[in-house]
């Protein structure tokens, strides 16, 4: 079973940035399709960023311009880079591999408010 580990969640004004960071252990990460989701209280889980094993990206709408979805398969890692942070955004942010189906984080907080 692959564990992920989130981490880089925060406290950050409107129109600040963050990066999470997602680290997953065991071998073969490079081959796997990874993603980023979130939640908001009240709501349900939400498909925030994905990327392929070829580096291949897509974006919800909500995010696209200010998100980015990278990989680092050296360190078995991947990032969300949000820029132009909204109070819209604030939610849990959850790591996966392998689709819904697959292994998720323990989620990281965002919260964006002045």
């Amino acid at each position: 079973q692959v564990q992920l580990v989130e981490s880089g969640g925060g406290l950050v004004q409107p129109g600040g940035s963050l990066r999470l960071s997602c680290a997953a252990s065991g071998s073969m990460f490079s081959m796997y399709f990874m993603g980023w989701y979130r939640q908001a209280p009240g709501k349900q889980r939400e498909l925030v960023a994905t990327i392929t094993s070829a580096r291949s990206t897509n974006y919800a709408d909500s995010v696209k311009g200010r998100f980015t979805i990278s990989r680092d398969n050296a360190k078995n890692t991947v990032y969300l880079q949000m820029n132009s942070l909204k109070p819209e955004d604030t939610a849990v942010y959850y790591c996966n591999l392998g689709g819904p189906n697959g292994s998720w984080g323990q989620g990281t907080q965002v919260t964006v408010s002045s």
